[in-house]
């Protein structure tokens, strides 16, 4: 199977189409540029999933699912085109109510400008038109531009088609983004509510700092389970960082996370593993029940954190385990779009709030 897809990609690494408006684009395979955010490069099939599921068992059906979405990957190339085409062949396609369609099928294009990457354009094709190719940006001035194309959320792709137009470059650039930071998380790791790929708490953080965040977001399902924890081990990363008390409930994060923690000690010895607290949900305001049950899950969380450094023997063994506390709700409380899941701006409070202890975490490990 692994061969047939990697033939069928390379068979379509090049070829041209004509649009209705008489331009003529050369398509080439975005997995033949350069991959960013890619968890596991070289150990799944379709290059676009992030974890191989006949490799890696106990996922339930829709674990699967998530998890061969292409969520948090991106690639980065250099064109002088004046134009881009995509063409997209698609797997499993999710329609969340809460996030807008833009992100979960759709691209999110960056441009490097003055050092830094600047939005550019974003779009997706239409339910009806799906097999068909649609420009995503337009009217460039035909000089060289680098590129940070994001890909989409809640979507499977077998094939992600990049056009230029006819007789301009496109080509491969380095990675931009330094390291390798393994992110594993909720729906909001996983992007729910943004409006656009890129973004995605991680994926703002990334282009904030330079750093290569690798998420592994699973919408719903980040519980410290023991198959998660299989893929993790197995991971190649230089520091970890986790959004897992958003899904399990208070008794779930007390009996998991322990033996969850000793298992990556134990596989990455000596590499920084730093846990989120879950974020403040806007929908505890005015919901007895949903206070309760959310400050229970914060409050278990921090006991087991001070726990675990309370003697100089949990100290010991704990010194490359940390803590830190997420900011995605403004004073005014209006950066929501459904009482649960952040809104970009809300995401953008995240990946700031995390910026400096993150950052500060990882000096310590030389990793700048």
């Amino acid at each position: 199977m692994k061969k047939i897809i990697v033939l069928a990609i390379l068979l379509a690494a090049s070829i041209t189409v004509s649009s209705a408006q008489n331009v003529k684009y050369v398509y080439t395979e975005a997995a033949e540029l350069t991959l960013v955010g890619k968890l596991m490069p070289g150990k799944t099939a379709n290059p676009y999933h992030r974890v191989d599921t006949a490799l890696y068992k106990g996922f339930t059906k829709r674990e699967n699912e998530l998890v061969r979405m292409s969520s948090g990957m991106a690639c980065v190339f250099r064109t002088d085109s004046p134009s881009l085409s995509i063409l997209t062949e698609y797997g499993k396609l999710d329609d969340p109510v809460n996030t807008n369609i833009i992100s979960a099928r759709g691209y999110d294009l960056y441009i490097k400008k003055d050092g830094k990457w600047a939005w550019a354009s974003s779009g997706v094709t239409a339910r009806n038109k799906l097999k068909d190719a649609f420009t995503l940006v337009s009217g460039m001035d035909g000089s060289m531009h680098e590129c940070l194309m994001y890909f989409p959320l809640y979507s499977e792709e077998y094939s992600i088609r990049i056009g230029v137009e006819e007789g301009s470059v496109l080509e491969a650039i380095d990675n931009p983004f330094r390291h390798r930071i393994a992110i594993w998380g909720s729906s909001y790791t996983h992007g729910s509510s943004t409006t656009r790929a890129g973004m995605a708490y991680p994926a703002q953080f990334s282009r904030a700092t330079g750093l290569q965040m690798l998420s592994l977001g699973c919408s719903g399902r980040c519980m410290l389970q023991d198959y998660f924890c299989d893929v993790l081990v197995d991971v190649d990363a230089d520091a970890f960082v986790f959004d897992s008390f958003s899904n399990p409930q208070a008794p779930m994060i007390r009996e998991r996370l322990v033996p969850f923690i000793d298992r990556m000690i134990a596989a990455h010895p000596g590499k920084p593993l730093i846990f989120q607290q879950t974020i403040y949900r806007e929908k505890r305001r005015f919901n007895i029940k949903e206070e309760e049950k959310e400050q229970a899950k914060m409050d278990m969380a921090s006991a087991i954190f001070k726990e675990l450094k309370s003697t100089p023997e949990g100290r010991k063994k704990y010194k490359d385990v940390y803590f830190i506390t997420p900011q995605a709700c403004p004073p005014s409380h209006e950066a929501t779009v459904d009482g649960v899941h952040a809104d970009n701006y809300g995401y953008t409070l995240w990946a700031e709030s995390i910026r400096k202890p993150v950052l500060n975490i990882l000096r310590k490990y030389r990793i700048r």
